[in-house]
């Protein structure tokens, strides 16, 4: 590769990388303040914390691959030419083809980067998200109960547990109870394990004592048990994780068809979502591609480039509206899969076409003015 690709690529790969992780960030913020309740009122570990939105980012770096990388090029590029670099590089006979190759080499790598994740990565990470999910919000015996510390489960109700065992169950428990409002009781047990049933988990307590009072006349009642039930109050605990379609496979998508489990309307978006896996990671090639052509085979302007942008910025969001357009009708019509393809390959020819066919060298024939006479030659 020349020095002068290596140049155009290294200041692109820095823009993008700039650009990606400032996005990333915020969407990363953002995203966090669905957990900060858990960790905040249930105690949610913070490495447990980071891990869950962490699994997050291969998604979320797939949506937003395509905008980066085009504000990356159309920011480096537009550099340049207020620079007179792709001045220089015009004048010293370099073709537009030239001056986009490197965009071309970062926009291809960029594209099946974002389809191994689409097909391999984002799939397991989201598996790992919905499990670890699942586990937060309904195996509370293990994420939620912490050794040695009191942990409030529900409101007026606390637990403390003062060892996890290795077959899954708790030793040594104290549970206060203060959710009815005219009592108040205490119960404490050697062992303890949390069980599923479908009204919710409840804690069976083994060799243990209840002892409540009441909270209007002050009567004290004590009971010895071997084994007594605690309900937790989780209402909305499901006994199993449920499956998303973006933790199937590529091939499971396309075939949805054949799953007879499935409705209609799961059928058409299980399939919608495959080829979107396929398509959408190469409009990191074509939004790289719009974002310099214009200001390569455009004509200079000392006062900005302003025309140029806005309407390379225009298409970019163009494309991005048609593209999600269609993705819903594909979802009720399935005929509407070829319209996804067509709005990614015919910008695709259109600029290619420019770029190979364009001359920006070729002027029209100056037309005399009203009352001039052409030139005789």
């Amino acid at each position: 590769m020349k020095i002068l690709n290596k140049y155009i690529l290294k200041q692109v790969l820095i823009g993008f990388l700039l650009v990606s992780f400032s996005l990333l960030a915020i969407l990363w913020l953002t995203q966090s303040l669905r957990f900060v309740e858990l960790v905040t009122n249930k105690g949610l570990p913070i490495g447990l914390f980071v891990q869950m939105t962490s699994l997050l980012m291969p998604r979320l770096f797939s949506l937003l691959s395509p905008i980066a990388a085009f504000a990356a090029v159309l920011f480096v590029y537009n550099r340049m030419l207020g620079d007179r670099e792709l001045i220089v590089m015009k004048s010293a006979g370099i073709s537009p083809f030239r001056s986009i190759l490197p965009t071309l080499y970062f926009g291809i790598a960029l594209s099946f980067f974002n389809l191994y994740l689409n097909i391999w990565g984002i799939p397991q990470a989201e598996a790992a998200f919905n499990e670890l999910e699942w586990k937060v919000k309904n195996d509370v015996s293990h994420l939620i109960f912490r050794e040695g510390q009191f942990t409030e489960i529900q409101p007026n109700m606390t637990i403390f547990i003062s060892k996890h065992e290795p077959d899954g169950s708790m030793s040594n428990l104290l549970l206060n109870d203060e959710r009815n409002p005219k009592t108040k009781s205490t119960v404490s047990a050697e062992k303890g394990r949390i069980v599923y049933t479908n009204k919710g988990p409840r804690v069976i307590l083994v060799n243990g004592v209840r002892q409540e009072i009441n909270k209007q006349d002050h009567q004290f009642s004590s009971l010895s048990f071997k084994r007594y039930s605690v309900d937790l109050g989780y209402n909305q605990t499901q006994k199993e994780k449920s499956e998303d379609a973006r933790e199937k496979t590529t091939m499971e998508l396309l075939n949805a068809d054949e799953d007879k489990s499935l409705s209609e309307s799961e059928i058409r978006h299980y399939i919608v979502t495959g080829h979107k896996r396929l398509l959408n990671p190469f409009y990191n090639l074509l939004f790289a591609l719009i974002g310099c052509l214009g200001l390569v085979i455009g004509n200079f302007n000392r006062r900005g480039q302003t025309k140029i942008i806005s309407l390379s910025i225009l298409s970019m969001v163009i494309l991005q509206s048609l593209s999600l357009t269609f993705e819903n009708l594909a979802a009720k019509n399935l005929g509407f899969l070829i319209a996804m393809y067509l709005n990614f390959a015919i910008p695709l020819a259109l600029v290619t076409y420019l770029t190979f066919f364009y001359n920006p060298a070729r002027r029209k024939l100056r037309r005399p003015a009203q009352g001039e006479e052409p030139d005789e030659k």
